[in-house]
């Protein structure tokens, strides 16, 4: 199992290298840059100025060489002014010091958002402090309601309860979440005034009942219905074992076989589906903090993306491959401690 888990983390690593070197090729094509340079000057600037300002803050050098010094392996180059020689820091809001040094990624060194004028992890923590919240209370309502609602139906297969509950967990599952977003939004924000239809105030003023239900429900209504059908049809396949059946001869109770015997294999496809929800919250999170204008992970990208915040949107990039997959390592050994008869080949 260690041998298997160093391997994996190596995957990882190399994994997470090719795909910033794609990431960070994208964003900076030809269009990216002048489209920053333009951001960071003015509209009517002439393309000399454009030319001028990537020039002076470094991004004409060599591709190889910007990406190695976003990795950290390659110092570093602060701004010469060709009259004075004087050295000055490409950006000053980001407190830079003037002088050639290894400043990347392996040194904990993100870079500095364009967009924000702050050090990107000083932007970039708090987002992903935010989002981690939001996270947090999605799944904690998602999980429990989705297995309970799963095991039902699996217990009672072809029942009334089972055709109902597989009905509204198929209608949940194909309603994406800005329809079930804006439903919520008319229902219980303007319609009944339960609810504040924005979660704006939450990431400035406090979490409450009131400003934070929306996005939570919004993200956990989606996956409620996909992890209670999986549950659901692996709960069906457990129950007609074997050992099931022996269980039930020797005379234990209905609800014993169930808990002692069917639940916990039952659980091992969920389970893995249950990991995989965590990256399709990195996706969710984009569309319902942009609707509800939550400022998380997800708004911070998009505001990084619409900007051009190269180094914000690199950040953002990263914790996005590692966050995926480290769920999947996380899915494949737990995978294997549910079931012991699973061996790690």
């Amino acid at each position: 199992m260690l041998s298997f888990i160093l391997r994996r983390l190596g995957v990882m690593a190399l994994t997470m290298l090719c795909l910033s070197l794609v990431v960070f090729f994208l964003v900076n094509l030809e269009p990216n840059l002048k489209k920053l340079a333009i951001s960071q000057l003015d509209m009517r600037s002439s393309a000399e100025d454009l030319e001028s300002w990537l020039q002076r803050n470094g991004y004409r050098q060599n591709f190889f060489v910007r990406y190695g010094q976003w990795l950290g392996v390659v110092p570093k180059q602060p701004n010469v002014d060709p009259q004075t020689g004087i050295s000055s820091p490409r950006f000053s809001y980001c407190n830079e010091p003037a002088e050639a040094r290894f400043a990347g990624i392996l040194q904990g060194n993100f870079g500095c958002s364009t967009k924000f004028k702050v050090p990107v992890a000083d932007k970039l923590v708090p987002a992903l402090g935010a989002t981690g919240l939001l996270m947090f209370w999605v799944m904690a309502v998602m999980v429990p309601v989705s297995l309970l609602i799963g095991v039902l139906a699996g217990m009672r297969e072809g029942s009334r309860t089972d055709r109902t509950l597989s009905v509204a967990s198929i209608t949940t599952t194909a309603t994406p979440e800005y329809i079930s977003g804006v439903i919520f939004t008319v229902i219980f924000a303007s319609w009944l005034g339960w609810l504040n239809g924005s979660a704006a105030s939450a990431t400035n003023t406090g979490i409450t009942f009131y400003n934070f239900t929306l996005p939570v429900m919004t993200m956990a209504i989606y996956g409620i219905g996909y992890i209670a059908r999986m549950t659901r049809a692996s709960m069906v396949e457990v129950m007609t074992q074997q050992y099931i059946r022996t269980a039930r001869l020797k005379g234990l109770g209905f609800n014993a076989v169930v808990l002692k015997h069917a639940l916990r294999n039952a659980l091992i496809a969920p389970f893995t589906v249950i990991m995989l929800q965590f990256p399709w919250l990195l996706t969710g999170v984009v569309i319902v903090e942009v609707m509800f204008r939550y400022q998380g992970f997800g708004f911070t990208l998009v505001e990084a993306a619409g900007n051009n915040d190269i180094d914000l949107l690199l950040a953002c990039s990263l914790v996005s491959v590692f966050v995926v997959l480290s769920t999947q390592l996380v899915s494949d050994v737990g995978y294997a401690l549910l079931n012991p008869r699973i061996r790690v080949q």
